[in-house]
C-alpha cells in the first residue's frame, strides 16, 4: 500500500507466503475489507506503549481534561467489526453490539464512568439527515452508550450538540433524540442563552463561546462519525469538537488545522467511540446521496484521540498525517500519537 511503513510481522495467522503484511497494513486491512482478511474473531495485537510529551502551559490553564488513568491491562485502541461480505445489508442491533464489544475490550464502561458522574455524550447531530445518509452519528450507537453510562451509575447522562442545520429537525430526523431518550438520557438542544465566553488558550482559538453543558461535565464521551470533508479530506473525532462552539464557526476554516489542534487541547475526552458503521466516503460533511455511503459495520474506540483519527483517515481515505497537519500539531502537544501501529490494539470480529 502506498505511503505505509515497514515493520515486523504481526503475531497472527499468516497470509499466504506470497504476502507479507506489516503491522500497519494488517490493521488497515481490517477496516478496508471488513476484517475478512484479518484473521479469526477476537484476534488481538499487543504492541509497544506510546511515549507522551509535555503539554504547553497555556493549554493547561484552559483545558477541560476528562481523561481517566492509563491502564496497562487494556489497549489504547480497539477495532470491532462484522465481516460485511456475509450480509451486505444493515441489521438492527449491530451498532449496539459493536459498542458493547468495544467497551468490553477497553475495560468496560465502569473504567470510564463512576457513580454520580454527570456524563455528556457528544455525537455528531449537525445535519438534517436520516441515519441512512451517514451525516450524523448512528442513533443505535448513541442509545447503547447512554445505556452503558446509566448501568455504570451515572447521575445524569446528557446528549447534546450544536447543530449546523436547524437543531430541532437535526435531533429528530437523525433519530438520536428518540433513541437517547428511550434509554433515559436528557437530550438538550442548543440554546443561544446557554453559551459562556471562554478563554481557550489556543493559537487560533483565543476567546470563544462554548455551550455550557460541555463545561460542566464530569465525564465527556466523544461519538463522532467517520465522514469525508471537503477541506480536510476527512472529519473525524477532533473535528467533532466544532459542535461544542457557538459563534461564527465558519471563520475557523481559515485556520482549520490550527483550530482543530486548539480544540483538541481544550477538550480532552474520557473515551472516543468512532462510528464507522456507515461512512460518508464522498461529498461530506453534509452528504445526502445514498450512493456516497459505504456500509462498513465497524466501531473504532480508544483513549488516544490522535491515533484514532490517524487510523481511520488512513484506512478509509488513505490520508497520512502529512495530509492532516492538525494530527501532528496535536501529537506535538502531547495529546496522542500519529503512529497508531505503535499502540496496544485489540481487534474483535463479531459473527
Amino acid at each position: 500500500m502506498a505511503g505505509e511503513t515497514g515493520g515486523k510481522p504481526l503475531p497472527i495467522t499468516p497470509e499466504p507466503p506470497t504476502q507479507s503484511l506489516t503491522r500497519r497494513e494488517a490493521m488497515l486491512r481490517l477496516l478496508r475489507v471488513g476484517g475478512v482478511a484479518a484473521g479469526a474473531a477476537g484476534a488481538a495485537y499487543w504492541l509497544s506503549e506510546q511515549s507522551s510529551r509535555p503539554v504547553p502551559a497555556a493549554a493547561e490553564q484552559a483545558r477541560r481534561d476528562h481523561r481517566v488513568a492509563a491502564d496497562a491491562q487494556h489497549p489504547s485502541l480497539t477495532v470491532v467489526h462484522y465481516a460485511v461480505d456475509k450480509d451486505s445489508s444493515a441489521q438492527a442491533g449491530e451498532p449496539r453490539a459493536l459498542v458493547q464489544q468495544a467497551l468490553q475490550n477497553l475495560g468496560g464502561m465502569g473504567r470510564f464512568v463512576s457513580r454520580q458522574d454527570v456524563v455528556v455524550i457528544k455525537p455528531n447531530i449537525a445535519w438534517d439527515r436520516t441515519p441512512e445518509q451517514a451525516a450524523n452519528t448512528n442513533p443505535e450507537l448513541v442509545a447503547e452508550v447512554v445505556r452503558q453510562c446509566r448501568a455504570a451509575g451515572a447521575k445524569r447522562v446528557i446528549v447534546t450538540d450544536v447543530s449546523c442545520n436547524e437543531p430541532r429537525r437535526c435531533f429528530q430526523r437523525s433519530g438520536i433524540q428518540a433513541a437517547a431518550r428511550a434509554e433515559g438520557a436528557e437530550v438538550i438542544l442548543p440554546d443561544p442563552e446557554r453559551f459562556r465566553e471562554v478563554e481557550m488558550g489556543g493559537v487560533a482559538l483565543k476567546s470563544w463561546p462554548v455551550f455550557i453543558p460541555f463545561l460542566e461535565a464530569d465525564k465527556l464521551i466523544n461519538l463522532p462519525i467517520a465522514k469525508h470533508h471537503e477541506l480536510t479530506g476527512a472529519t473525524l473525532g477532533m473535528k467533532n469538537w466544532y459542535g461544542i462552539l457557538g459563534g461564527q464557526r465558519n471563520r475557523l476554516h481559515q485556520q482549520i488545522h490550527q483550530s482543530l489542534a486548539d480544540l483538541a487541547s481544550f477538550m480532552l475526552p474520557t473515551v472516543t467511540i468512532m462510528d464507522c458503521y456507515r461512512i460518508l466516503v464522498r461529498n461530506g460533511p453534509t452528504g445526502g446521496n445514498l450512493e456516497d455511503v459505504a456500509l462498513k459495520k465497524t466501531v473504532v474506540a480508544g483513549t488516544d484521540p490522535v491515533a484514532l483519527d490517524a487510523y481511520v483517515a488512513k484506512a478509509y481515505w488513505n490520508l497520512d498525517p502529512e495530509r492532516l497537519p492538525y494530527l501532528q500539531m496535536a501529537a506535538n502537544r502531547g495529546l496522542g500519537t500519529v503512529e497508531f501501529d505503535t499502540l496496544p490494539v485489540k481487534v474483535s470480529q463479531l459473527a
